[in-house]
């Protein structure tokens, strides 16, 4: 079972990203979001579009992680937290992830 999460896990986060993919991989090289532990992407800079854009995407990725929580019996936080650990590690290089201790880093 915990493969099939992960599997589903890592197609739904795709497929939520791949709407604005241009606009939130823009905002991840611009050093404007970066991804957290809790499995959403959060502000780093606080202007108007990037805070509509970081709404936006945990929107959809709020919807994903309760649709795979519902169809494996756990917690949408279960879902979220291990796509959280799993988008922090694919970071790419010079994109900000927030460390457990809340700060900021760039990878």
């Amino acid at each position: 079972m915990k493969n099939i999460v992960k599997g589903v896990l890592l197609a739904s986060v795709l497929i939520s990203q791949q709407a604005l993919a241009l606009t939130l991989t823009e905002a991840r090289q611009q050093g404007r979001v970066g991804e957290t532990l809790s499995g959403f992407i959060a502000p780093v800079k606080q202007d108007k579009e990037t805070l509509a854009l970081v709404k936006s995407i945990n929107e959809a990725r709020s919807e994903n992680y309760q649709k795979l929580a519902d169809s494996n019996n756990i917690s949408a936080n279960q879902v979220a937290e291990l796509a959280g650990q799993k988008l922090v590690a694919r970071a790419q290089a010079g994109e900000y992830v927030r460390g457990i201790n809340g700060q900021w880093m760039r990878k």
